[in-house]
């Protein structure tokens, strides 16, 4: 079953428990990851963690809790709500407190749902998805994942509307990031994608992905590359936690790969799949 957590304590999902005074809730002022249980195992949860403290350190947040302390207060959440695959949303903000800008003396606050996973169908992934361009109007430190998602939803929504399941975010003539997934292009049999650095968000999967090619033998190069190069692409995918690896077989109404998922992408899916069991 779907279950809650709120500092220190188990809740049902629809229990209001967040204060008025909330940071989170009044300024976005935390930082969150979203962790993927298969099989009654969290995938690659140290990553998780050490992306969550470097964003909450980035923010000035001082997490008194272990990574250790947030590994076991996981697993006891998704032992208690009895799923074996789900989606873990863990929440640190900076407590609660009256409200102003400057950081309040308050202990931070501590949220969490576990939730049945949200799987796409293998009959989605093997016919890929569209997606559109969108100019990345978002902040100059991606590099953190905050709850200030604002950005993120509007071109989302836009995507929504314009039937895409995913808007490409452009910066400067560069191809940057999804709304909530790293993107990629395969060009004469190797991998491109955005180099890390403060304008994308370092994904867990991204780093899944560049273990499956090596394996697969396939060159992974950190690049920029422009919409057009990626419309030129032999073929094109994203990653998140929720998504895992995904073709993209449309831009802006413009086909990739004759508007079929690639072969290599659909490989390394499979590869990827092996990687989790």
């Amino acid at each position: 079953m779907s279950i809650g957590y709120f500092n220190g304590d188990y809740i049902q999902l629809d229990q209001a428990v967040v204060p008025i005074d909330e940071r989170g809730h009044q300024f976005g002022d935390g930082v969150y990851e979203v962790i993927r249980v298969y099989d009654g195992k969290p995938f690659m949860l140290d990553e998780h963690l050490r992306r969550l403290i470097t964003s909450a350190r980035a923010i000035k947040l001082q997490v008194e809790q272990s990574e250790e302390h947030f590994k076991a207060l996981i697993l006891e959440a998704v032992q208690k709500s009895n799923l074996l695959d789900c989606d873990v949303y863990l929440q640190i903000t900076r407590g609660i407190a009256v409200r102003k800008h400057l950081f309040p003396e308050a202990p931070l606050s501590v949220s969490m749902t576990v939730r049945p996973m949200r799987v796409i169908e293998d009959s989605v992934r093997e016919n890929g998805v569209t997606a559109m361009f969108h100019t990345d109007e978002r902040w100059a430190n991606c590099y953190i994942k905050s709850l200030n998602l604002l950005p993120n939803i509007l071109a989302k929504q836009t995507a929504q509307d314009r039937g895409c399941f995913e808007a490409i975010l452009v910066k400067d003539g560069y191809v940057t990031e999804g709304t909530s997934s790293n993107v990629y292009i395969l060009k004469d049999g190797t991998v491109y994608t955005t180099p890390l650095s403060k304008q994308i968000l370092s994904g867990v999967t991204r780093m899944a992905v560049e273990k499956v090619t090596h394996s697969l033998g396939i060159p992974f190069i950190e690049k920029m590359f422009t919409p057009d190069e990626l419309l030129g692409a032999d073929e094109v995918f994203m990653t998140s936690t929720s998504s895992e690896i995904l073709p993209i077989v449309k831009v802006d109404e413009k086909d990739i790969n004759q508007g079929n998922a690639g072969e290599l992408t659909l490989k390394m899916h499979k590869k990827f799949k092996e990687l989790i069991k």
